[in-house]
């Protein structure tokens, strides 16, 4: 039934127009997206076996909760999801600030208009946009931020008592009435604030400047707090965690697809201009993967995280620097080389927290470090081990070693024309084969870059030299380049 025809408190109580809490509506939204077998929360990767569900069993238990997790973890995009739990149109008392029900004012105002027109009192409807509110938390918010204060120039043109229920001016808390209200980095509120929120939780009331002004509120409080907060800027008062019914610890992707998943969906490679990329899959994988080398990096504070920010800014950044090159050489599609990693850096440095030890290296060795282990840990899944049992393996590369052990070298850059940079690395004895019985591929343009991934690879495995001067690499033979210094 189509309720939004109502316009007045009467008309909606005739068409028998239920009359839900906010939990209880969030619950049955949430049961009839589950029995259609319908995506609970869009947009949110890698969570289906582990934050989903929990999330999903607070919701059906009628719970407050926070997300607890460190930075780049989607909780401020989960919290921001929980409005398509909401009816889509929710109906209020016209005019009232705190979205009073229409069987049910909680407002002054509203109550004095229900009792002077009664059924006849009008009523409007609000989408869900109006019914989340969101607040981060820091240390300058006031309790007249979160729940409201006495407007003394409202008191003085209506000519009320300051104990009148008339003269307060609601904070966002209360303007949530019947909504969500979520708070962002909890335990960066100071200790007195959080003490505000114990009412609201637990007896479901606000009080405003000790006046015996109580107003009963239906409001959904959820929150996101970081691990590194509680040590670092603050921490969650004891009775505060105690009415917060579920935590649920937040994680970053578990593996290089998830991660992929969520970098393809964020980042912005789609460019205007008809310049297309087109991105090889083992490039693709480590660019993702230099995430997960820096989460398990000595030179990387842990306990600050490795957001996936990172490496969302970082693809963006590569597909720019061959967008530029497409727009320099006139082409309407390119692929990005191994040497466009560089590109990242930038993205990088800002984004890793270094320990004593990090700092000591600089940013962007870490950052210089971190693609090289990358590449390296995604070379092996494309390629045979170099070191293998009695070094074997090492063997199999050996006309390509043997073509630097000669004294030969070769020079590749970012600004190289596609023919001057497939050229040069052709002439590295043994390379085009390898490289193309490994990564099959009819694009000549992939051929020259799995080709240049390949001696990569076999650099970061030390079989052989690498000089980078002016945006150009020279692959050398290791030993001639030990002897050379």
């Amino acid at each position: 039934m189509d309720y939004t025809a109502a316009t007045t408190i009467g008309a909606l109580r005739g068409m028998g127009y239920p009359q839900r809490s906010i939990k209880d509506e969030m619950r049955d939204n949430l049961i009839g997206k589950l029995t259609r077998g319908e995506q609970v929360f869009p947009g949110i990767v890698g969570y289906d076996k582990t934050v989903i569900p929990e999330l999903v069993n607070a919701i059906l238990s009628r719970h407050d909760f926070i997300l607890l997790g460190l930075r780049g973890q989607a909780k401020t995009r989960i919290l921001r999801s929980l409005a398509t739990l909401l009816d889509e149109y929710m109906p209020v008392i016209e005019g009232c600030e705190i979205n009073s029900s229409p069987f049910a004012p909680v407002s002054r105002r509203a109550r004095d208009l229900v009792t002077e027109r009664g059924d006849d009192a009008p009523i409007e409807w609000i989408g869900r946009s109006r019914r989340y509110g969101e607040k981060l938390a820091t240390p300058d918010v006031t309790i007249s931020d979160l729940i409201g204060d006495i407007d003394p120039i409202k008191a003085a043109s209506q000519r009320l008592h300051y104990a009148h229920e008339g003269v307060i001016h609601f904070g966002i808390i209360p303007r949530m009435n019947r909504g969500i209200f979520a708070v962002n980095e909890l335990p960066d509120l100071q200790p007195r604030i959080q003490v505000g929120l114990l009412n609201i939780m637990e007896e479901k009331d606000i009080q405003i400047r000790g006046f015996p002004v109580r107003i009963p509120l239906d409001v959904m409080i959820v929150f996101s707090a970081n691990p590194e907060d509680y040590t670092n800027r603050g921490s969650i008062i004891t009775p505060l965690k105690d009415r917060i019914d579920s935590q649920i610890l937040t994680h970053y992707p578990v593996n290089r697809a998830y991660a992929m998943a969520i970098t393809d969906q964020e980042a912005w490679t789609d460019r205007p201009g008809g310049v297309g990329v087109d991105m090889p899959a083992f490039l693709r994988e480590t660019v993702e993967e230099i995430a997960f080398q820096a989460r398990g990096s000595e030179f990387i504070d842990q306990t600050s995280g490795v957001s996936t920010r990172m490496t969302i800014a970082a693809m963006e950044n590569l597909v720019s620097q061959v967008e530029r090159r497409c727009l320099l050489q006139k082409q309407k599609s390119v692929v990005p080389r191994m040497c466009d990693l560089s590109a990242a850096i930038p993205a990088m440095t800002g984004k890793l927290e270094l320990v004593y030890e990090g700092e000591q290296e600089g940013e962007v060795k870490v950052a210089e470090a971190l693609i090289g282990r990358a590449v390296k840990e995604v070379f092996v899944n494309y390629f045979p081990a170099v070191y293998g049992e009695d070094d074997e393996r090492g063997a199999y590369y050996q006309e390509i070693l043997a073509w630097f052990e000669e004294g030969q070298t070769v020079e590749i850059s970012d600004t190289m024309d596609d023919k001057s940079y497939y050229s040069a690395l052709n002439s590295v004895g043994g390379l085009r084969k390898l490289a193309r019985e490994h990564i099959r591929t009819d694009s000549r343009a992939e051929l020259a870059v799995a080709m240049e991934f390949l001696l990569e690879g076999l650099h970061q495995h030390s079989r052989i030299s690498k000089n980078t001067a002016d945006g150009r690499r020279s692959y050398s033979d290791m030993m001639g380049s030990l002897l050379d210094r």
